[in-house]
């Protein structure tokens, strides 16, 4: 158990430390400009200088000192970050140095840090089938670390885990519960699901929703290999499968392909942003392109 604890927070170091960095040096700036405050609230007067809004004078200095003021206003900038994790078991599939969890995570750790650094709030909201663990938003590196260290303790392989699927719904449905005000959210899944459209467009009238997709591109198809026995990671079932069959190999691409279209098509119709990233992609520079597109 002390073996364990000991890994788990030596590896939440080494995760602070690549992620921090990152964020101090590349997300800081691009995280303020992609997402804006609640709005502006009232800094100081100034006197009025050529081109300012004339609905900015503040009229009553203005009248006491017999010259025109303007009032200068400041973005409110208070935000708060929610980051929703599938820590189904299909998040261990990988064909890469990394897991689908593992990419999930240390994508999600930038974010939390960027969020950080500018005195943001972060939560968290992890899930399976149903929601494994909601974290109320707050503020504070210890806080943060929290966050990081329950996330890798869901996505640990090692762990006993009861055979789970992965159910969108329940978490938009989980984010439609808990957050009652405007929030940020980034969803991070490989959304192998469907039937989740309803619950979703509820999310995105409310918050400001982004989807992070994170997949191996060895999902798609399968190889010729012959009678190989197949483990579905979230059932818990093993069966034997004659990849050498055309007609199978051609029924599982289409099922792929089916539940990939149903992402793409749905959140296309409601207007949130995609990002996609393989696991064999540097996520770093494709959370920079998400954010330079979202200014």
């Amino acid at each position: 158990m002390e073996k364990n604890v000991s890994d788990i927070l030596t590896r939440v170091r080494k995760i602070e430390l690549k992620t921090r960095r990152l964020s101090d040096d590349l997300f800081g700036g691009a995280y303020h400009s992609s997402f804006k405050g609640r709005g502006m609230t009232f800094s100081e007067v100034r006197k009025y200088e050529y081109g300012d809004d004339v609905r900015t004078i503040d009229w009553n200095v203005t009248a006491r000192n017999r010259e025109p003021y303007s009032k200068v206003f400041e973005e409110e900038r208070e935000l708060t970050l929610m980051l929703v994790v599938d820590v189904s078991p299909s998040g261990i599939f990988s064909t890469s140095s990394q897991t689908k969890i593992e990419k999930s995570i240390e994508i999600a750790a930038i974010l939390a840090f960027s969020a950080l650094q500018n005195n943001d709030k972060v939560g968290l909201l992890a899930f399976s089938d149903e929601v494994e663990l909601f974290i109320t938003p707050k503020k504070g590196k210890s806080h943060l670390l929290r966050i990081i260290r329950q996330l890798l303790v869901l996505g640990d392989i090692k762990r006993a885990r009861t055979p789970r699927g992965t159910n969108l719904s329940n978490a938009f449905s989980g984010i439609s519960k808990y957050l009652k005000k405007r929030t940020i959210v980034f969803v991070l899944s490989d959304f192998i699901d469907e039937n989740y459209e309803r619950a979703l467009r509820i999310v995105n009238k409310r918050h400001d929703l982004n989807a992070i997709c994170i997949y191996d591109a060895n999902e798609f198809s399968l190889p010729n290999l012959g009678l190989v026995p197949f483990k579905d990671l979230e059932s818990g079932k093993t069966e034997y499968v004659d990849t050498s069959s055309a007609e199978v190999r051609k029924t599982y691409e289409k099922r792929i392909q089916e539940q990939r279209a149903y992402f793409e098509d749905t959140f296309k119709k409601i207007g949130a942003p995609v990002m996609r990233c393989e696991l064999n992609e540097n996520h770093v520079k494709k959370l920079l392109g998400f954010f330079k597109s979202k200014t």
